[in-house]
C-alpha cells in the first residue's frame, strides 16, 4: 500500500475520532448545562463541575454568579422583614410600656392614682390583644399547609371562586370574569390553596376600586400553565410594588399584609410562580405560572 494511502488512512481515522470525541463532549456539556438550569430553577445551588476545562469553569462561574444574587436577595429580605416587624412590635409594646410607667409612677403610698385606672388597663389589655393577635398572623404566615395536589380543571375551579364571592363582587359595584385562551386546560395543584391566592387577588382588586376583574389563563410555549389576573384599580404605587411580598408590608389602611406573602408560599410549595407583572393607571396584573 503506498505511503500517501497509509497517511490518509491515518488523517481520516484520526480525524473521526476527533469528530466522535466532540459529539460525546458536547452531549455531556448539554447534560450538563440541563442539569444546571433544572438546579437554578429550583434554587438548588450546591453543586460543582470538576474544573478541568474552560467549558466546566464556566460554568461554575455561572453558579456562583447566582449564588451571590440569591444571597443579596436574600439578606435584603431579611432586613425588610426584620424592619417591619420591628416597627409592627414597638408600636403596640410602646404605648403599654409608657402607659404602665405612667400609671405606676401616678400612685401615691395610699394607692390612689390621679389617672384613671381601669381605663389605662384597658388600654393596655386592648394592646396587648394587638400584639397577640400579630404573633397569631406571623404563626399563620410560617405554617402554610404542604398542598394536597389534584387534576384540576380552570373552568371548574374558576366558576367556583367567582360563584363563592359572586355577592362580595356585586356589593362592590364590580365584575368578575374568566376567559380562557384555550379549552380544557388544567393544572395539579391544591384546590383550597389556589383558591385563597385568587380569593386574595380579588379582594385586593375590590379594595383598590376595581370595577372589572379579568382572569385568563393559557398554556406558554414552555408548556407552563399560566394565570393571569387583571383588575382596573387604583395602581399600587410605584415606591410600593417590590415590597408588597414582604410579610406584614401593606399599603391599605385595613389588613394584616401576609395575603401576598402567604400566596407566594403557596405557588412555591407548588413549584410555581406568582408575580407583579403590571400596575399603571390603566391595569393591574398578576401571574400566577404552574410548571
Amino acid at each position: 500500500m503506498p505511503v500517501w494511502a497509509i497517511i490518509g488512512i491515518a488523517v481520516a481515522a484520526a480525524l473521526i475520532a476527533w469528530v466522535l470525541a466532540s459529539v460525546h463532549t458536547r452531549r455531556k456539556d448539554i447534560k450538563k448545562v440541563a442539569y444546571m438550569m433544572d438546579a437554578l430553577e429550583d434554587g438548588e445551588l450546591n453543586f460543582r463541575f470538576q474544573d478541568r476545562n474552560k467549558f466546566n469553569r464556566t460554568l461554575n462561574r455561572i453558579r456562583t454568579i447566582f449564588e451571590k444574587q440569591r444571597q443579596a436577595h436574600e439578606q435584603d429580605s431579611w432586613t425588610k422583614l426584620i424592619r417591619v416587624l420591628t416597627h409592627e412590635i414597638m408600636n403596640t409594646v410602646s404605648p403599654i410600656a409608657s402607659l404602665s410607667d405612667a400609671m405606676a409612677q401616678s400612685v401615691d403610698e395610699n394607692g390612689h392614682s390621679e389617672l384613671d385606672i381601669k381605663a389605662g388597663l384597658e388600654t393596655i389589655s386592648d394592646s396587648s390583644k394587638n400584639l397577640i393577635d400579630f404573633v397569631q398572623t406571623y404563626r399563620q404566615l410560617s405554617g402554610v399547609a404542604k398542598p394536597i395536589r389534584k387534576a384540576l380543571e380552570l373552568q371548574e375551579l374558576m366558576d367556583s371562586v367567582i360563584g363563592l364571592n359572586r355577592e362580595f363582587i356585586a356589593s362592590n359595584g364590580a365584575e368578575c370574569v374568566y376567559r380562557p385562551e384555550e379549552p380544557d386546560l388544567m393544572i395539579y395543584a391544591d384546590e383550597g390553596q389556589i383558591s385563597q391566592i385568587l380569593i386574595n387577588l380579588i379582594k385586593n382588586a375590590l379594595q383598590a376600586g376595581a370595577k372589572r376583574i379579568d382572569i385568563s389563563a393559557r398554556m406558554d410555549k414552555d408548556d407552563e400553565m399560566v394565570v393571569r389576573v387583571a383588575n382596573d384599580g387604583a395602581p399600587i404605587p410605584a415606591s410600593a410594588q417590590e415590597q408588597i411580598f414582604i410579610p406584614f408590608y401593606t399599603t391599605k389602611k385595613e389588613g394584616s399584609g401576609i395575603g401576598l406573602s402567604i400566596s407566594r408560599q403557596i405557588m412555591r410549595n407548588h413549584n410555581g410562580t406568582i408575580e407583579l407583572v403590571r400596575s399603571d393607571a390603566a391595569q393591574t396584573v398578576f401571574e400566577l405560572r404552574f410548571r
